[in-house]
């Protein structure tokens, strides 16, 4: 069958920089980090005592008590930007098909804090001290079938699981379910919680992370040559997916149109980046194929750049090797510099940036570039935002396991 067009009219995030989608928006163009001291718990002879958070964040001001105890906080943060976009998007659910809406939101680790808690509760009291909801809060793929539960959907619902190329991975399977024809409309996107004891212990011990505890605001800092890791995040970008003509057809807001996709592996390292950048090569050049454009044709790249000292060099390199001298014509950035890494959810909040940069023609900054590493010699849109005419926009999201994903996004100029 022939394939449809796909358009995004709807979308909601929660994020350390804005907890609904134009705070987010309005908290990229400020340029400031969403990083501060940990204070949910003791950090007491941990190496990195901060990460970027949701301030002030209440459950009960989203669900009642009792559902709230049954729902992890990864849960929770899909369902509150899921509902943002759902509303953003006029859809009225009373007036669609349900069997053709489909939910695809993935996490990278899933219930993080559960399995901690759940886990000293089974220390400390024996099998009778765990909960009988411990498994479905903590499995990956429970923030799907939540949404779909809470809006009745029962189109396709399942997620991919990729570490830090989830969410990526998740609205590239959306947009084939709807241009494939088996659904009309999608929920996709990523959500994480992995600000705990456990998690920052975790990637601490990888010597990941960044240790600047003195100045948590500075810490993450893409392409600086003083960078040390990267800061850990939380949150959740979600996206509402249809196809072009029910959205022409129902007069709906188009923030841009999916049209590639490119996924690939490093067959590398677990953790490391391929130095060679073979992978991300592939999965590039694979999305502009899938797009059916040039290289010349991109005018920005939300990359992965996560602030590590290998990692930034690597993707780096692999955009030069695709793309030649116009590499050095794009306005490349990092919105890592301010929301920190939120693993599952990156590739989804980094995609809602990269689209949002299309609709207003605005390329928000990579921030905290001081000094610039020579190894790292392309346009971040450094420190300030950019306006610009921007067609074509991509995004990078990399995993652990050497999972690749680039997503190809267009400006919407119509039918």
């Amino acid at each position: 069958m022939s394939s449809r067009r796909v358009v995004i009219t709807g979308i909601g995030a929660l994020t350390p920089v804005g907890r609904s989608a134009p705070d987010f928006w309005n908290g990229l163009l400020s340029g400031d980090s969403g990083a501060k001291n940990v204070e949910r718990f003791d950090t007491t002879g941990f190496a990195t005592t901060f990460a970027t958070q949701i301030d002030n964040y209440d459950p009960l001001n989203h669900f009642e008590r009792k559902e709230a105890r049954k729902l992890d906080l990864a849960t929770q943060y899909a369902l509150v930007a899921s509902e943002e976009a759902i509303i953003d998007s006029k859809l009225i659910l009373s007036e669609i098909d349900k069997d053709r809406v489909g939910v695809h939101v993935g996490t990278g680790i899933g219930g993080m804090k559960t399995f901690y808690d759940q886990s000293i509760a089974f220390y400390e009291r024996g099998p009778r001290g765990v909960s009988p909801f411990y498994i479905p809060m903590s499995i990956p793929d429970i923030i799907s079938g939540q949404i779909s539960i809470k809006y009745g959907f029962r189109g396709p619902n399942f997620c991919a699981i990729s570490a830090c190329a989830t969410g990526s991975h998740n609205i590239g399977i959306a947009y084939d379910m709807i241009r494939y024809g088996q659904s009309d409309y999608s929920i996709t996107g990523g959500a994480e919680s992995p600000v705990t004891k456990i998690g920052i212990s975790g990637f601490n011990a990888m010597k990941a992370m960044s240790t600047r505890n003195d100045d948590p605001k500075a810490a993450s800092r893409p392409f600086d040559i003083d960078r040390d890791g990267f800061v850990l995040g939380e949150g959740s970008g979600i996206m509402v997916l249809e196809s072009l003509d029910s959205a022409l057809e129902r007069g709906a807001r188009i923030y841009g149109e999916i049209v590639g996709y490119g996924y690939s592996a490093d067959a590398y390292h677990i953790t490391a980046p391929d130095p060679e950048g073979n992978g991300v090569i592939l999965a590039m050049k694979n999305a502009l194929k899938s797009a059916g454009i040039t290289t010349e044709d991109v005018d920005h790249i939300n990359m992965h750049g996560t602030s590590t000292p290998l990692g930034d060099i690597a993707e780096t390199n692999s955009i030069k090797k695709v793309f030649g001298d116009h590499a050095y014509k794009m306005n490349l950035n990092s919105t890592k510099s301010m929301t920190g890494h939120t693993l599952g959810a990156a590739g989804a909040i980094e995609s809602l940036a990269a689209v949002l940069a299309l609709y207003h023609g605005i390329v928000p900054p990579t921030i905290n570039i001081d000094n610039q590493d020579p190894q790292c010699d392309l346009n971040y849109t450094a420190n300030a935002p950019v306006a610009r005419e921007l067609n074509y926009a991509m995004n990078n999201a990399f995993g652990f396991g050497g999972h690749n994903s680039t997503l190809v996004f267009k400006r919407f100029q119509g039918s």
